[in-house]
């Protein structure tokens, strides 16, 4: 239920035009001046990692984005991660996509014709998010990125208040979907605790409307709120679901939130460490998924990092598994560098190729094969399914890149009706 317009350009020619100087890193929850955006856009990039905040100045942030909107250097793009996961979707030309994002003028004319949105959904004003991308090696000031990523910031209310989940609810019984996919609960960190207490409690209520035989499937983002993380995770939505599709930026968060394994690791250093990323993963199915003692309908997580995907699942739910994570990876490699097909010049390996499977368990220790690139491991009635990724060189775009994995993942995965 998040939709929005995507500006897209280089966050070192955005911070420029607004005649910012390089700065110190500084990380803020949420920004609320130029200053903030300087110093966390630096934070970021100096650690080459992801990042979304809520910009809380609504005449600063229009201002903002009127610059970056306006720039030579600009790109306007579909946006949200239920628009995006949409969007991919309805390249398939035999599916029906029902989005009930906020859709503003620009997001209608840039929408499949696949994709159906219904008239409550439709509002006069776009809601903008800017996407401060930077490259490898690339400098501002003192700061040298790592890696290519970006820095995500928006003031965004609509999506932020999840303003279309009942419309979005009430459209299913004419829709008559075989897949719900939904999105969007990071955007209500932007609100205060007690309304987006509220908001998430009618959210659960709505989400508990959907028919138990429809599959629901949960994307994850950015959040800094570890109590918002921990009630998505007890007692509210990961019980409601099926399936959840999160980075490694989410994972360590969701367990520093919830005391999970590896919740001292601060950050990740490099590549996550497989053994350390299947701990949490196993730990999120089996303390949180389905099982005879306990109401959960979760038995599907779709694991993203830049290096290689992992698919797990609670055995006898889903079936196809090997080659919805290598769809997911084939995803990965194509969009990223804007190719129809795998180009191998454009593309390195950068997943490890050895690891070991756990570091709480007894771990069995794993040599990938170039012939055989999903490999597959278990542990306790849970399945694995690794794949390694051919990870883009130059990246022409890295933004949607997790929602398109998702969303080609879920694809390829098949469902058994419980």
């Amino acid at each position: 239920v998040n939709a929005c317009v995507d500006v897209v350009l280089s966050g070192v020619k955005l911070l420029e035009a607004l005649g910012l100087e390089p700065s110190d890193g500084k990380n803020h929850a949420v920004l609320s001046s130029r200053q903030d955006l300087r110093e966390a856009f630096a934070h970021f990039m100096e650690r080459g990692a992801a990042a979304e905040r809520f910009f809380s100045d609504a005449e600063a942030f229009q201002a903002i984005a009127r610059t970056a909107s306006e720039h030579p250097a600009a790109q306007l793009y579909v946006g949200g991660n239920a628009a995006l996961i949409g969007q991919k979707l309805a390249t398939n030309p035999d599916l029906k996509i029902l989005l009930c994002g906020p859709v503003g003028p620009k997001l209608h004319e840039l929408l499949d014709d696949n994709v159906v949105v219904p008239p409550e959904s439709m509002q006069e004003r776009d809601e903008f998010h800017l996407i401060l991308e930077y490259q490898a090696g690339e400098e501002w000031g003192r700061v040298k990125a790592p890696a290519a990523n970006r820095f995500i910031f928006s003031h965004d209310l609509s999506n932020g208040a999840l303003n279309m989940l009942e419309v979005f609810v009430s459209s299913l019984d004419e829709f008559q979907p075989d897949l719900v996919v939904l999105s969007g609960l990071h955007m209500m960190e932007g609100q205060s605790k007690e309304m987006r207490q509220r908001r998430l409690m009618e959210a659960v209520a709505s989400i508990s409307d959907i028919p138990t035989d429809i599959p629901i499937h949960l994307e994850l983002a950015s959040m800094t709120d570890q109590d918002f993380m921990s009630n998505i995770m007890h007692q509210q939505v990961f019980p409601l679901v099926n399936s959840i599709g999160l980075n490694e930026q989410e994972l360590l968060f969701l367990t520093q939130s919830a005391s999970g394994p590896h919740a001292s690791l601060a950050s990740w250093s490099g590549i996550p460490d497989v053994g350390v990323v299947s701990d949490i993963l196993f730990w999120i199915l089996k303390e949180h998924g389905k099982a005879a003692e306990r109401a959960s309908d979760l038995t599907r997580i779709h694991f993203h990092t830049l290096a290689y995907h992992i698919l797990v699942t609670v055995d006898g739910h889903w079936g196809n598994q090997a080659a919805a994570v290598a769809a997911g990876a084939r995803a990965a490699g194509t969009q990223a560098c804007a190719t129809d097909t795998i180009d191998t010049s454009k593309v390195f390996l950068k997943a490890p190729l050895e690891f070991v499977t756990s570091h709480t368990a007894a771990p069995s220790k794993i040599s990938l094969n170039p012939d055989e690139p999903v490999v597959r491991w278990h542990r306790e009635g849970i399945s694995f399914h690794f794949t390694p990724v051919l990870v883009c060189k130059d990246p022409v775009r890295t933004v949607g890149l997790g929602d398109a994995i998702s969303a080609e993942g879920l694809l390829y995965s098949e469902a058994y009706p419980q």
